[in-house]
């Protein structure tokens, strides 16, 4: 009976322990989805207006959960994307209890579009970006930025100058160098296409007819269907089709250039690999092996970066999120709780 009675008592404390330890682990899901501070709930939508050199704009947000930890804003690519192909991520981060927010930039989706050129300029981005910043009352105990291709390029800009108010970053399928990226997309994803089909994208391209539609016909299946998002078109998930339908041409073309190999606009010779040494906060960044951008070249990026980390998606391209999405999460997630 001695021996029983041991025995429940050991069982009671182990099961004790195992309900704290659950505890522990699991997100809090009441104060993930806690109210704002609002007096009327929407939804965590936030219209911040944005002072420019033309004039005051409004940007559109939306706040996803709540963590006072982890708060990460989500910079959409492009140019001229919009957040919506962001939309995966609600899968995987609040059952994290990972709080994000969508952000349509200036002349994206939501956000208010000035139709002017000359505000289509990095500098006055990441002016931007430290305006929405202060709005949403972010620093540096929980300020993460994760910026996608352009995105990528914004959030590089950014912390070079504000990286103070920032926690984190995840440089997501970015190169830091436009002219290596448009040497990698010449040089060795040109070169993965048929001949036939090369020439005959080469020759669109020299006549300056990129409005043709067997342009696209030809990019579809021979090189967005390899190195953008590795599904048959038809089969896109839904997030992406209705925000490249979106797309802001004129701050694409503008900034990236009209061309799908490499990039001929205000980017062109944009490069801060050599300054990638100056960036002192955590920095996560993401390639594919199948991506538009080298692989090679970021995880070298990861390494120059001083407190740098590499994430390779194997199965992945531009938009590992969704072709490769157990590695893409699962390191994303491990780099923000860390």
């Amino acid at each position: 009976m001695k021996k029983i009675t041991i025995l429940l008592f050991i069982l009671s404390i182990f099961t004790i322990s195992c309900k704290q330890e659950i505890k522990e682990t699991q997100p809090n899901v009441n104060g993930y989805f806690s109210k704002s501070e609002d007096s009327i709930q929407n939804g965590g939508i936030k219209v911040i207006p944005i002072t420019t050199p033309k004039g005051t704009f409004n940007v559109w947000t939306k706040r996803i959960g709540n963590n006072p930890k982890i708060k990460v804003l989500l910079l959409n690519g492009g140019p001229g994307a919009t957040h919506e192909y962001f939309e995966c991520f609600e899968n995987f981060l609040p059952a994290e209890s990972i709080e994000f927010i969508y952000y349509d930039q200036l002349g994206c989706g939501n956000s208010d579009n000035p139709n002017d050129t000359i505000i289509w300029d990095l500098s006055r981005y990441v002016e931007e970006v430290e305006q929405v910043r202060k709005a949403l009352k972010l620093d540096n105990s929980n300020f993460y930025l994760l910026g996608h291709s352009w995105g990528g390029i914004l959030a590089m800009e950014y912390a070079l100058k504000y990286q103070d108010n920032m926690k984190g970053m995840i440089i997501s399928n970015m190169m830091s160098s436009c002219p290596e990226y448009d040497k990698y997309a010449n040089e060795v994803l040109a070169k993965q296409m048929s001949p036939e089909v090369l020439t005959e994208l080469m020759e669109i391209e020299a006549n300056n007819d990129f409005s043709n539609p067997r342009y696209m016909e030809l990019l579809l299946p021979n090189f967005y269907e390899k190195h953008i998002l590795r599904f048959s078109a038809k089969d896109w998930p839904e997030p992406v089709n209705r925000s490249f339908a979106k797309m802001n041409q004129s701050l694409y073309v503008t900034m990236q250039g009209p061309s799908e190999f490499g990039i001929a606009g205000k980017l062109e010779n944009w490069d801060r690999t050599e300054d990638l040494k100056k960036i002192n906060i955590p920095t996560l960044v993401i390639g594919a092996t199948h991506d538009t951008m080298d692989p090679k070249f970021m995880e070298k990026m990861s390494t120059i970066l001083p407190n740098g980390s590499f994430l390779l998606c194997s199965k992945g391209s531009h938009m590992a999120f969704y072709d490769d999405q157990e590695t893409y999460f699962k390191g994303l997630i491990s780099f923000l709780k860390k």
